[in-house]
């Protein structure tokens, strides 16, 4: 029984995995922009789930969320309009592998901001692999722009004089890892609500604001054609990685559904070399290795 929950954990991050190399492929085909592709992400999500709420009505027990909590979900709705805009921006000017990777950086911005605000403590081992991915990111953040090379495997071109530069799409990876830090700290608050439910004011909420955001800045309104499979995409690897993950939760607990959750990175880079062909270069493997090393250590600190 309990290999189920092991495999829902593993589907999950599979699942979330999918967003980066899919994501890069369908802003480089089609003509729609990084902000409508975030809005519709999770327009995807908050309709998806509406429709599986709708085909299973049946939820457990949770507490209703209350007009204390309606900070904490404006809050959450807010940052998740800036990060996937950040992430699609970034994903527009860096590889999908480097990006895959750059998305640790999330434990890095959650764990601090647990810190100073919450007070939470880290324990060493969880210290040293923040250290780990900070360094990792930076590494990254050159070799997804090239690594000194001229030319980066996402085609990104650097300074022309051979430096070793960090890379602007790396630095919008890193303030969506921001934001969403910020936000997973917002949503911890809300942690004694339905997940589906919080889900669904995620996406709806986020993925409104994200297309006002878009169309105010001048991105066009895209063709059906287009905005279909990111409604199907931002359902897959967010709707459904989330309900995956919610659920193999009740039978792992919180502490190993994580470090099961924590291949999606390294999956993101499998997809990304599979689905879009990517080859990085050197630098890339160092930093991977530093992830890996990172990842290793959280697993190992959340064991129970």
């Amino acid at each position: 029984m309990k290999s189920s929950y092991i495999f829902f954990a593993l589907l999950a991050a599979a699942l979330y995995a999918l967003n980066a190399p899919f994501s890069k492929l369908l802003l480089s085909d089609s003509t729609i922009g990084a902000s409508m592709m975030a809005a519709f992400l999770y327009l995807g999500a908050g309709i998806g789930l509406c429709f599986v709420r709708v085909l299973n009505p049946k939820r457990a027990p949770h507490t209703p969320i209350t007009k204390k909590e309606f900070p904490y979900i404006a809050g959450m709705i807010v940052l998740d309009i800036a990060a996937p805009i950040l992430l699609m921006l970034g994903l527009e000017r860096c590889d999908a592998a480097s990006a895959s990777l750059l998305n640790n950086f999330e434990i890095v911005a959650t764990s601090v901001i647990a810190l100073c605000i919450f007070r939470e403590k880290i324990s060493r081992p969880t210290w040293l692999a923040i250290a780990l991915v900070t360094a990792a990111s930076m590494v990254l953040g050159i070799a997804g722009n090239g690594g000194g090379n001229g030319v980066g495997t996402a085609g990104a071109v650097t300074s022309g004089t051979g430096a070793m530069t960090f890379g602007t799409g790396a630095l919008f990876i890193l303030g969506a890892c921001v934001c969403w830090g910020f936000e997973n700290n917002c949503t911890r608050s809300l942690s004694a609500r339905d997940p589906a439910e919080t889900t669904m004011i995620k996406g709806l909420g986020s993925g409104t604001g994200a297309l006002i955001v878009a169309l105010i800045s001048g991105e066009f309104f895209p063709a059906p054609g287009s905005i279909l499979p990111v409604l199907l995409l931002g359902f897959v690897a967010y709707g459904l990685s989330i309900n995956f993950y919610i659920l193999a939760q009740r039978g792992l607990g919180a502490a190993k559904t994580s470090a099961f959750y924590s291949a999606a990175p390294f999956l993101g880079v499998l997809f990304s070399f599979l689905i879009l062909g990517e080859r990085p270069a050197a630098l890339f493997w160092v930093g991977c290795a530093m992830m890996a090393a990172a990842a290793g250590i959280l697993v190992w600190d959340s064991r129970e």
